[in-house]
Formats: C-alpha cells, sequence, structure tokens
C-alpha cells in the first residue's frame, strides 16, 4: 500500500542531506504535477516572506470536473473572507485557500522544527501545515507559484485527489457539504482578538471573548512562542460547532458576507 507521507518525508530528508546544515529550503510537488516554468523563482521570493508557503494547484483540465471547480472557488472565497477578518504580514497579496505537498515549499530549519511528514497515507501535508500554525510559524498561500497537476481519475494515494473526483462525480451536487461561512467567520474573528491580546498583553480579553479564564489564557500563552500559536491554539470550535451546510447555501452565505450584507 502506497504511503504518501512516507514517500515525501524521504524525500524531503534526501533534500535536508543535501543541504548539509545550511538553512536552505525545501520544495515539493508530486510525480504527476508540473510547476510553471516561474515556479522556482516564485516560490523562492515567498520564502522572504513565511516559513511555509502553499503554492496553487491548477488541474490540466483535460478531464474538466465544475462540481470540483465550484468546490474549490467557495473555498477561496472563504480564505480571501478569513484575510479580510484576521489579516496577517506574511500572506500574499493574491492568495488561495489550497493546503497541498504537490506545491510547498519549506525553510530547512522549519520541517526539522517540526519533525517532518508524519507516515500516513494521505493527509500528510494539511498536517504538517496545522502543526507549524500551532507552533507558530507562519504560512503563506500565494497564488504567484503554479504547480500543474494530473485531473486523471487513477490515483495512487488513498483519499487523494483523483479519489475525490471519482467520489463528487457519483454525487448530486445537492449532496455536497461544506464548511458553514458564519462558523468559519466566527473563528476568524476570534483569531484576529487574540492575536492583538496577545501582543498587548491584555489576556483578559480572551477570557471574555471565549468564556475563558485569565490564568487559563496565561497558561496557554506562557507555552507560546508568539500571537500566531497562541490564536491557532486557544480558539476553540464556534459556540455551535462547525455546522455543514450544503454548497448552494454556502455560496448565498459567502455572498452576504463578502459584500457586507450580513455582519462580518
Amino acid at each position: 500500500m502506497t504511503n504518501a507521507g512516507r514517500a515525501r518525508h524521504r524525500a524531503m530528508t534526501m533534500g535536508l542531506d543535501a543541504l548539509a546544515g545550511d538553512d536552505g529550503i525545501l520544495l515539493t510537488t508530486d510525480a504527476d504535477s508540473m510547476p510553471m516554468p516561474s515556479w522556482l523563482e516564485a516560490m523562492v521570493a515567498a520564502l522572504d516572506h513565511a516559513d511555509v508557503v502553499i503554492g496553487k494547484v491548477i488541474r490540466t483540465g483535460r478531464h474538466p470536473h465544475a462540481l470540483q471547480d465550484r468546490i474549490e472557488r467557495y473555498y477561496d472565497a472563504l480564505h480571501a473572507l478569513r484575510r479580510r477578518l484576521d489579516p496577517v504580514p506574511w500572506e500574499a497579496p493574491l492568495t488561495h485557500h489550497q493546503t497541498t505537498g504537490a506545491n510547498m515549499g519549506i525553510r530547512a530549519s522549519a520541517y526539522q522544527l517540526l519533525g517532518g511528514f508524519s507516515p500516513v497515507a494521505s493527509g500528510e501535508d494539511a498536517r504538517l501545515v496545522d502543526e507549524a500554525s500551532r507552533a507558530g510559524l507562519s504560512v503563506r498561500r500565494d497564488a504567484a507559484g503554479i504547480v500543474h497537476t494530473s485531473d486523471r481519475r487513477e490515483g495512487r494515494a488513498t483519499g487523494g485527489m483523483a479519489h475525490i473526483l471519482n467520489t463528487l462525480e457519483a454525487r448530486d451536487v445537492g449532496a455536497v457539504m461544506v464548511a458553514h461561512p458564519q462558523d468559519a467567520a466566527w473563528q476568524y474573528r476570534m483569531h484576529a482578538l487574540v492575536r492583538a491580546a496577545y501582543l498587548e498583553n491584555r489576556l483578559e480579553r480572551v477570557g471574555v471573548a471565549l468564556g475563558l479564564t485569565r490564568d487559563h489564557a496565561v497558561g496557554v500563552a506562557r507555552d507560546c512562542p508568539n500571537a500566531e500559536a497562541f490564536a491557532m491554539r486557544i480558539v476553540p470550535e464556534p459556540p455551535r460547532g462547525m455546522r455543514m451546510v450544503s454548497l448552494a447555501v454556502a455560496e448565498d452565505e459567502i455572498a452576504r458576507l463578502a459584500y457586507g450584507r450580513v455582519a462580518a
């Protein structure tokens, strides 16, 4: 059975060996993917601003998938809302929502700090990026670095893109469920609030906003190297949980939030 995490970590370890202890950068893509000629330059430039960079992946279009395109547009809009509510200085001017090892760059020191990709069959990329944010590292999603990837329906990785595309083809659009933008927006607002509270040393604001004691907030902050780590660790799920709604409902609601017709 293929193990994407183990294979990707093995490749990154080879990269670390080639760097011979120098704090360089590591880039990763997939065997069925083709970086644009400007990819290397764009990723290196992006890593001047962040510890981890996720470039944009575009499917080749040989086998179009309108439903997957629609889902990706929704999550791009959701990420744009995130950065409107919780702006960070390391984010790219032209950003996107993706988290994928098919187009990723990371500082060698950051990769070693995180312990590398986990040896899991799939999802190793999302896990590493989540761990990076919780460790206080900056993660930039930069659409300037582009990789074209296969939209084939036969894949080797369990839970990979081929599996997702095949699954969607067997479903009606009404059955596609995505994160409720109101719940995601609540988290984004809380991330922004607790970042500011951490930087201003006003942790009592965190307790009031999240229903925690100041001692709790202080205890979490004590173990965090910076505001990013604090925000990613202390903000919980929204009060009603992260609800899932149909894609059509979510699209309508994200449009309201994006254009200010509903308070964000």
